[in-house]
Parts: structure tokens; sequence; C-alpha cells
């Protein structure tokens, strides 16, 4: 996946969280399936941006972005901010 195809996989899924959020207000909340697909989302976008940044890092010091790895979810929720 390249950066372009990495930015357009993230806009789908905050697209897709924001029409959930807006349903929830709508409705009074979430359904239990509903908060599952939207914990599911925040993890998508977090490995999303993960990669994102690993193939800027890669380029910015002359290695191959194609190399960057999408990263196991359990690493990724558990980085220090």
């Amino acid at each position: 996946m390249n950066d372009s195809e990495i930015l357009h996989r993230i806009t789908a899924l905050v697209d897709e969280e924001h029409h959930l959020m807006q349903q929830s207000e709508e409705e009074g909340g979430l359904s239990d399936e509903e908060r599952t697909r939207m914990h599911e989302l925040q993890l998508q976008l977090d490995q999303c941006w993960d990669l994102l940044r690993q193939r800027r890092a890669r380029r910015e010091f002359g290695l191959n972005p194609n190399e960057a790895q999408v990263r196991d979810p359990n690493i990724v929720e558990h980085y220090q901010q």
C-alpha cells in the first residue's frame, strides 16, 4: 500500500466513524454491535496512521518505505503518547 492508498483508507475509516457517532447522537447511543465496530475502526485507524508514520520515517532516512509493515493492534494500542 502506498501513502495515497493509506490516506484514502484513513478517510474511509474516519467517514464511517463519523457516521456511527452521528447515528449515536440521533438514536441516543450505540448498540453493542456498533460499539464493537467503533472499537475496530479505532484500531484500524491507529494501524493506518502508524504505517504511514513508518513509511515517512523510512523515506526520511533513505530506507525503502515499502518495507514498512502493519503492526499488531496490541503493539499500536500500547504506544506511549
